[in-house]
C-alpha cells in the first residue's frame, strides 16, 4: 500500500497538515527527469537522466546501459546472468565510490529485482543502489509501550551516510539479498535497540508502504514492511551496533511535534502515522485507544 497524506495551506493548518506538508516537501518526484530501468524486460528502478549520463561516459565497466526506448533504458544488456551481471556491477560499484559520486559504503549487497518475491537479477552494493534508484527493501517496527500511550523512538548516529542525526522508528533497517522482511527486522531488533529474538518475533505486520523521491545520493524507492512491537513498560532500549545516538520514549502529541518539525525521516514519519492512525492517537490530545 502506499500512504498519501492531504494537505492543508490554512492558518489553522493541523498537526496532520503540518507533517504532510513537510513530507510533500521532501518527496519530489519528477518521472520526466528519470528513466526506467529494466532488466529483462521489466522495471527495476527510476535511473536519474543525469546519471545515466555519468553511466556512458565512464569506462570502468563497458556497455553498462543499452538505448533508451520510450523512456526506459535497459541496465547491461550484454549481460545474461546473474553472475556476470553481478561482478560488472561490484565494479561500478568500486567506480562510482572512487570517483566521489557514492559514499557510505556498507559491504552489504542489496537485490537487483523488480519485486521482492521476484529472483534477483544481481546483487550491489548496497551504497551505489540509490545512485541508479533501484527498487529496494526495509522492515521498521514501532516500538510500543503495553498498556501506555506511548512508543520508543530512536535518533540516528550523526555518522550515518543518510539522513545523520534524524529522527527514526525504534528499529529500521534495510534488507540485505537472501534475507526477508521478519528476519531482517529481527536482526536489527537485536542490533539497534537490544531487543531480544523471542520478542521480536513476536512483531505484528501492518502491510507495506512505497517511497519514491528524489534524494541526493539519486532515489529512493523502497517498499517499507511496517510492523508494532507491543514492549514491556520496564523495557529500555540500548545500542549494540554504534548506529544509533538515543532513544527517546515520547507520548503521541510530542511525536506528531517532531514529525510536523520535519525531523523525523521520511519513511519513518509515514510508518509512525500508520501505527498512530491505527491506534487513534493521530490527533493531538486524542485520549488512549
Amino acid at each position: 500500500m502506499s500512504d498519501t497524506l492531504p494537505v492543508s495551506h490554512g492558518h489553522d493548518a493541523s498537526a496532520l497538515s503540518h507533517i504532510a506538508a513537510s513530507v510533500a516537501a521532501r518527496s519530489p518526484f519528477d518521472g520526466a527527469a528519470h528513466l526506467r530501468l529494466t532488466v529483462a524486460g521489466r522495471q527495476v528502478g527510476w535511473l536519474p537522466r543525469a546519471h545515466a549520463q555519468i553511466l556512458r561516459t565512464q569506462d570502468a565497466v563497458p556497455a553498462m546501459l543499452g538505448e533508451p526506448h520510450d523512456g526506459s533504458v535497459a541496465l547491461l544488456p550484454r549481460c545474461a546472468d546473474f553472475a556476470t551481471r553481478s561482478e560488472a556491477l561490484a565494479g561500478l560499484a568500486r567506480w562510482l565510490a572512487g570517483a566521489g559520486h557514492v559514499r557510505g559504503w556498507r559491504d552489504e549487497l542489496f537485490a537487483v529485482t523488480p519485486a521482492l518475491d521476484a529472483p534477483a537479477f544481481a546483487t550491489i552494493e548496497r551504497a551505489a543502489a540509490r545512485f541508479l534508484g533501484l527498487l529496494t527493501f526495509a522492515s521498521h517496527m514501532n516500538g510500543i509501550i503495553a498498556g501506555e500511550r506511548a512508543l520508543w523512538i530512536s535518533r540516528r548516529s550523526a555518522a550515518k551516510a543518510v539522513d545523520p542525526g534524524m529522527w527514526d522508528n525504534l528499529v529500521a533497517g534495510g534488507m540485505p539479498h537472501g534475507s526477508d522482511p521478519l528476519a531482517t527486522l529481527v536482526r536489527e531488533c537485536d542490533e539497534e535497540s537490544g531487543i531480544p529474538p523471542a520478542l521480536a518475533q513476536c512483531a505484528e505486520a501492518h502491510g507495506v508502504i512505497e517511497v519514491l523521491r528524489e534524494i541526493p545520493e539519486g532515489v529512493q524507492w523502497e517498499a517499507v514492511y511496517a510492523y508494532d512491537l507491543l514492549l514491556p513498560p520496564d523495557f529500555v532500549p540500548h545500542n549494540r551496533d554504534g548506529e544509533v545516538a538515543e532513544h527517546r520514549r515520547i507520548e503521541p502529541d510530542a511525536l506528531l511535534a517532531i514529525m510536523a518539525d520535519g525531523a523525523m525521516t521520511v519513511d519513518a514519519t509515514l510508518v509512525t502515522l500508520d501505527a498512530l492512525n491505527r491506534r487513534g492517537w493521530s490527533a493531538p490530545g486524542a485520549p488512549r485507544a
